[in-house]
């Protein structure tokens, strides 16, 4: 089933869950976050430091600062926006290490988190 938008556009059901996800708020955004430590630049510019409160996020701007909460333990951190990701399928969210850490995830590689901006 299609669905017609204004001026006589077709949109398919799996495209107007693109955008309803693209639009949702950060602040309604719950889902699985993982953690990296690369050392190389950053998709603005900076370089990626694994002691740093940071986090890649596929559409948010760079400087865009969130608390995020971990759902298992409660415990939350802010940290900014500065690159992008994460690449791995489901996920919403890429954390520094330091982030991770404060986060109580480390050794388990990810985590259910939701976001709040900031």
């Amino acid at each position: 089933m299609h669905r017609r938008l204004s001026r006589g556009a077709m949109i398919t059901p799996a495209a107007a869950l693109f955008v309803a996800v693209l639009s949702a708020p950060a602040s309604a955004q719950c889902g699985s976050a993982s953690w990296y430590a690369l050392t190389s630049k950053t998709a603005s510019g900076e370089r990626m430091n694994p002691a740093a409160m940071t986090a890649a996020h596929r559409t948010l701007p760079f400087g865009t600062k969130l608390r995020v909460t971990n759902e298992r333990n409660g415990r939350s951190v802010v940290v900014r926006i500065n690159d992008r990701g994460p690449f791995a399928r489901g996920r919403i969210l890429d954390l520094s290490k330091a982030a991770a850490a404060k986060l109580g995830f480390i050794r388990a590689g990810h985590t259910r988190v939701c976001l709040e901006k900031r």
